[in-house]
């Protein structure tokens, strides 16, 4: 790890826009390339006279959504968060007090998020120290390559690798995942 922090000196991991808007950009996103995910994004923008808040997609016809290019379930997703949003369950003045995990399980209680994009979620829009998403794949390639770890294991496996870097999981994972990509991975 440590030729690892020497190469990518000076480099950070950064917080960046609303939380409503770093949730809908991921659902919007979702089993879509990046390019289509912008172009959807877009669409979504101008659907919503260009605020992407809760109130202004909860306001708009799931219709007019569906018709910036949206599948139903999206539409369905980003409702969902919207309505989320709204009603005070996703609360960003309580989440310096909440653990990972209970900011985790306010998350995937809104349809179209899982696990995954809510530890995405705590590292780079939180920025919480201690974060070791064991599903992630590039993690798991990085581990792989750095370490000599098994391709193929047990989910519990991927977890236990990650108890050396505690309590600072997520610096390791960000310097894991800038080992196999000359970009530095943001979200």
């Amino acid at each position: 790890m440590a030729e690892l922090i020497a190469q990518y000196d000076g480099e950070l991991l950064g917080s960046h826009g609303d939380p409503f808007v770093t949730l809908a950009r991921a659902i919007v996103g979702q089993q879509v390339s990046v390019a289509a995910a912008d172009r959807l994004w877009e669409r979504l923008t101008a659907a919503v006279d260009g605020v992407v808040s809760p109130e202004r997609v909860w306001a708009v016809e799931p219709e007019a959504l569906r018709g910036a290019g949206l599948s139903a379930r999206k539409v369905e997703y980003l409702r969902d968060l919207a309505r989320h949003a709204q009603e005070g369950s996703l609360d960003p003045e309580r989440w310096a007090e909440m653990s990972d995990e209970a900011i985790i399980g306010a998350l995937t209680a809104v349809r179209g998020i899982g696990r995954w994009t809510a530890e995405m979620f705590l590292i780079f829009h939180l920025l919480r120290p201690d974060v070791w998403p064991a599903d992630d794949l590039g993690l798991r390639k990085a581990l792989v390559a750095r370490y000599g770890l098994p391709a193929k294991q047990p989910l519990a496996a991927w977890r236990s690798a990650g108890e050396r870097f505690r309590p600072w999981r997520t610096v390791a994972t960000w310097y894991l995942w800038r080992s196999l990509d000359p970009v530095a991975v943001a979200y």
